[in-house]
């Protein structure tokens, strides 16, 4: 009787890239998961609304790492401010859930020029940078086109962004992230609001809970320099355009805890706190 051989090699699937990965939304995986040994051999399943963390291992390709997480190569590459497109072993990426474009805008550009251009959704557009349809576009703005096509280099499945909705209320769960303030701007792209102050005021943890981002410096596609914080309800919030943060990943915070300072960084045309939640409905 013929039976089967245990692989001889230690990896039985040599050719694939990466390795192991630490993906940090609650969740350790494992590269070796697969029926046959590998994390290809699986789908990757996390929550759309959330953002993950990536470690690279040895043999990774933005490609490879793209198809993972479902999003496009340039998804990943603006959001980490990726220069020449390449990446290196141990190096940390910040993998947001939608997959889109950055356009910057030009001299005569409108909405439906733009979604023209890279074969996307007015509506879509328009939703998502919390603009009108027929907006008046300021030269120099720059405009996220998701599930945006044309030039935009991609080898994977693209997802659209939605504002949340539907989502469970967790009552008196969330802090108020500053202290005083106006909402400039109510529910837009990744169930955020933006609140109004002077540059400086104190940002505040919301609630409880570890960080796994800190991004100190860059544009990191328009956040600026901001704070993802992990909680114990399976939910993040996000707290970007600061001036300064304070905290660092793998810190744990308690509530109130001051981590940084609102600032005018990334893509804001003026000092505000703009502050999100994700998995949660956003109560302020």
């Amino acid at each position: 009787m013929n039976l089967l051989q245990a692989a001889l090699n230690v990896d039985p699937n040599p050719s694939k890239g990466g390795g192991e990965i630490t993906i940090v939304n609650g969740t350790a995986l494992l590269s070796e998961t697969g029926p046959a040994g590998s994390i290809a051999d699986v789908e990757v399943k996390k929550p759309t609304d959330v953002i993950s963390i990536y470690v690279v291992r040895a043999g990774d390709s933005l490609s490879q790492i793209a198809e993972m997480f479902g999003v496009s190569r340039n998804t990943i590459i603006w959001a980490n401010d990726l220069r020449g497109a390449t990446i290196r072993e141990g190096q940390t990426l910040v993998i947001l859930p939608v997959s889109g474009v950055q356009h910057t805008v030009k001299l005569g550009d409108t909405l439906k020029g733009i979604a023209t251009k890279y074969k996307a959704d007015i509506d879509e557009i328009a939703q998502f940078n919390d603009v009108t349809i027929d907006a008046k576009l300021a030269i120099g703005d720059v405009i996220i086109v998701p599930d945006g096509d044309g030039h935009i280099e991609s080898s994977a499945p693209r997802t659209t962004p939605k504002v949340a909705t539907n989502l469970t209320n967790y009552i008196g769960y969330y802090l108020r992230p500053i202290s005083g303030g106006v909402k400039t701007q109510g529910i837009h792209g990744y169930n955020g609001i933006d609140i109004g102050t002077s540059a400086g005021t104190p940002v505040l943890a919301s609630a409880a809970g570890h960080v796994i981002v800190s991004r100190g410096s860059g544009w990191n596609g328009g956040y600026g320099l901001y704070i993802v914080i992990s909680h114990a309800n399976g939910t993040q919030t996000l707290y970007a355009h600061n001036s300064k943060n304070i905290v660092v990943p793998g810190q744990q915070v308690v509530q109130g805890q001051v981590i940084g300072y609102v600032g005018n960084t990334g893509k804001s045309t003026g000092p505000h706190l703009h502050f999100e939640v994700r998995g949660a409905r956003n109560p302020f």
